[in-house]
């Protein structure tokens, strides 16, 4: 990691940009499999899955007896351990689901809101580097609660023309059947324009690399909802002097190993502990399977020292990190200043992976900064609120003046007279 020592807060803007991400280089390429795939559907996908894939399919979806003996490969301590995690994660969303309440603002005038689950939605689930199986959790757990009613999930097959048996194993825990073996930007078009085989859906979600990310962003275009902007994976870590230097390096290997293109963050206001942890660092390395992708991903990433903890926050804020890991004195008051973050983790003992996994929370969080604005995926991504207005004679009495008022004074008339018409209608 690069060091930097108490950089002036003017400077804290280049700082902190993220690594160049552009997708422009290859917006063409991922049109043209868009568009084939929404004018050719299901040949395009066995077109795409045999080149990109290296797999001829008949059938993309998945049949009940893959999934039935999915869960014969896998242990029992692994599935013991994605049941935990399960019920974790829908304590946690069901309780985001809120009773409608009625409110009359005026007598005779009542209005309300009400959440309704979108329809359909998709799911993409890589299966690149590490099969991201946690994520089906984090999706499939609130789109069932919020009571969408058709649910799809595309993952790419291997060379064997199989999903990794975790894949099926997690979504039928969850409730998913309908799932296909397509995976990159064929599956979001499949999922976005619909094929023979696979369903079109209204809102996309899950991660992927930068050719589903540009296809994502493609389709909004075309009036599909996605979850929300992403690039790569990061997390920053403000520490001071009562931080464990062990946990802090492990904690940012844990990032650096998503990808090269993760970006890692040690904010501290201690440069004794920043030395430590770079050793940490180098030690920790020697032990890891990804150590070559933590190690590209490290060239990406920065400790900065400030001179106290008021600037810390300052600077955490600014840069608004998908999470945030606070190994301070006092951590739960640090807390209570965060303004941007995707999620949270505080204290010396709330690891970023307990909340990739299994605390409860959902691991799906904005990006690149996204977080000044943007929120992570919850029971919310999956609906859509409507409101309702009931008024009575009264209500419409008690309030006519007022529109027909404002509506002259717009210039709109015809608003006006649909509400004196009915006034002289009585």
């Amino acid at each position: 990691m690069k060091i930097y020592l108490y950089p002036d807060k003017k400077d804290w803007q280049i700082l902190l940009q993220r690594p160049t991400y552009s997708i422009s280089f290859l917006t063409e390429k991922v049109k043209n499999i868009l568009n084939d795939v929404k004018q050719n559907g299901d040949a395009a996908l066995k077109k795409y899955t045999q080149q990109f894939d290296g797999v001829e399919l008949e059938s993309f979806l998945v049949t009940g007896k893959e999934i039935a003996d999915a869960e014969t490969l896998l242990s029992t301590q692994l599935k013991q351990a994605i049941q935990t995690a399960a019920n974790n994660i829908s304590t946690f969303h069901k309780k985001q689901i809120t009773n409608v309440e009625v409110v009359e603002t005026m007598s005779g005038i009542s209005c309300w809101r009400k959440s309704v689950g979108i329809e359909k939605v998709g799911l993409y689930i890589p299966g690149g580097t590490a099969p991201l199986f946690s994520t089906i959790l984090m999706l499939g757990i609130p789109a069932k609660i919020a009571n969408c009613k058709e649910i799809i999930l595309c993952s790419p097959p291997n060379k064997n023309g199989t999903l990794h048996p975790v894949i099926l194993f997690a979504a039928n825990l969850v409730g998913i059947t309908k799932i296909y073996k397509v995976g990159g930007v064929q599956a979001i078009a499949a999922m976005a324009y619909g094929t023979e085989t696979i369903p079109s859906v209204y809102k996309i979600f899950g991660p992927g690399n930068q050719y589903v990310t540009c296809a994502k962003q493609l389709i909004q275009q075309d009036g599909i909802a996605i979850d929300m902007p992403a690039g790569p994976s990061e997390v920053c870590v403000m520490a001071d002097e009562t931080a464990n230097a062990k946990f802090v390096a492990a904690d940012l290997l844990s990032q650096a190993e998503h990808g090269v293109d993760s970006q890692v963050l040690l904010v501290s206001t201690n440069k004794n502990l920043v030395d430590e942890v770079n050793n940490e660092i180098n030690s920790q390395l020697e032990n890891l399977p990804r150590k070559n992708i933590a190690i590209k991903a490290l060239e990406n990433s920065k400790a900065i020292i400030v001179k106290n903890i008021n600037e810390a926050i300052d600077l955490v804020n600014e840069y608004a990190a998908e999470h945030l890991i606070i190994a301070c004195e006092n951590a739960d008051t640090v807390a209570e200043e965060i303004i941007n973050a995707g999620s949270v983790f505080i204290g010396n003992y709330s690891p970023e992976s307990a909340g990739d996994y299994a605390s409860g929370t959902n691991h799906t969080l904005p990006t690149n900064g996204f977080a000044k604005a943007y929120s992570g995926v919850s029971v919310d991504s999956f609906v859509k609120k409507i409101t309702y207005q009931k008024l009575t004679q009264q209500g419409l009495q008690q309030i006519a003046n007022t529109v027909e008022l404002m509506a002259e004074a717009e210039g709109l008339h015809a608003h006006k007279n649909a509400v004196s018409v009915r006034i002289n209608n009585y």
